[in-house]
């Protein structure tokens, strides 16, 4: 019985209880009954009507989410829009796929622990899931120093535990989850995986929470492409002047809605060719790619029903640390958006 400590609990978010619950409360009640989608496609559309409860039929069967995994203090709101959205009705299992930030991997890994710590309550794993999809051979197995290291992952955690405790109050009656870090993976091993995972994402018992910023933007991140009004795009340098035409915050939100409509629009292809162009540093790139390839699979098998808007991205939520205005400034962009099935 090995139990993955909350490393990062006292640095990216309280590790006192009742503070943390307080925060997540308060966040979660912060997001408004009725909502429009921000994204470019999904924008398209009429207000989501019936968000705060989850009770409206263009709302049911949530069941995968895109999320932030900054620091709570940056970004810790901007999550509550896709964790209220989740369809908890007929939840059994909850697979969290985050990307490696520190240990390189070329497929994906699975955690080799029974449990993982948050400051309000361990969550016990899937150990029946994951021993399932370890006999595929497809599967790495993280060190617990592996595991313990990575953030994307345990930045989901508390709030999988929150959103669990209000709709299902007796703890011991949580669905266990399956974390899986996901590696820099290409176009090719993102369809395997996708595939793979593509039974369980059909499976209503399903949820899958998808961790990820998107633009890392500045010197520090060494990502400073910017989009002119009337010119082709360049990478800035350090001692070229803040341009304005347009600013430069208003350019890194431009190139990250760009990367949300890839998102809406649906297709691996569509994602990876938007990504190969702007070069954007969206972290969670691979996880969202196996996912995209998941439903691909489903559409394919005619398991999920486009015309419907099933299987699609709605985002609701578009957020960043900070204003960038010049060469000396840096942010990250916060995305939140959901889909069903």
């Amino acid at each position: 019985m090995t139990t993955r400590e909350a490393s990062h609990a006292g640095s990216w978010y309280s590790a006192e209880p009742s503070t943390l619950s307080r925060q997540l409360d308060s966040w979660l009640d912060a997001v408004p009954a009725t909502t429009k989608p921000i994204g470019p496609v999904s924008s398209r559309g009429g207000d989501i009507v019936g968000f705060e409860e989850c009770d409206d039929a263009s709302m049911t069967d949530d069941r995968w989410d895109c999320v932030r995994h900054a620091g709570y203090s940056y970004s810790g709101p901007a999550a509550a829009w896709a964790y209220k959205s989740v369809d908890l009705s007929n939840v059994k299992r909850v697979f969290i796929l985050g990307p490696s930030h520190h240990h390189y991997l070329s497929r994906c890994a699975l955690s080799q622990c029974t449990s993982y710590e948050t400051p309000l309550g361990n969550l016990q794993l899937d150990l029946s899931t994951i021993a399932e999809l370890h006999k595929t051979g497809q599967f790495e197995r993280m060190s617990i120093d592996v595991d313990e290291a990575e953030h994307s992952i345990e930045m989901q955690l508390p709030y999988v535990y929150k959103i669990l405790s209000r709709a299902i109050p007796n703890p011991a009656n949580h669905p266990p989850i399956i974390p899986i870090l996901v590696g820099s993976t290409s176009a090719t091993t993102e369809r395997s995986y996708g595939h793979l995972l593509a039974p369980y994402l059909a499976d209503p018992t399903s949820i899958f929470v998808i961790s990820s910023d998107f633009a890392h933007w500045g010197t520090r991140f060494r990502y400073t492409y910017y989009q002119p009004h009337s010119s082709a795009a360049i990478n800035l340098k350090s001692n070229d002047r803040a341009p304005t035409n347009p600013p430069i915050h208003e350019s890194i939100k431009a190139v990250d809605m760009q990367c949300v409509a890839a998102c809406e629009q649906g297709g691996l292809d569509s994602w990876l060719s938007v990504l190969r162009e702007t070069g954007n540093t969206v972290c969670g790139r691979h996880p969202i790619g196996v996912v995209l390839a998941a439903i691909e699979k489903l559409e394919g098998q005619g398991v999920v029903d486009v015309a419907e808007g099933k299987g699609r991205f709605r985002f609701v939520r578009y957020e960043r640390s900070s204003e960038v205005m010049t060469l000396r400034d840096s942010s990250v962009s916060y995305c939140s958006g959901f889909a069903v099935l």
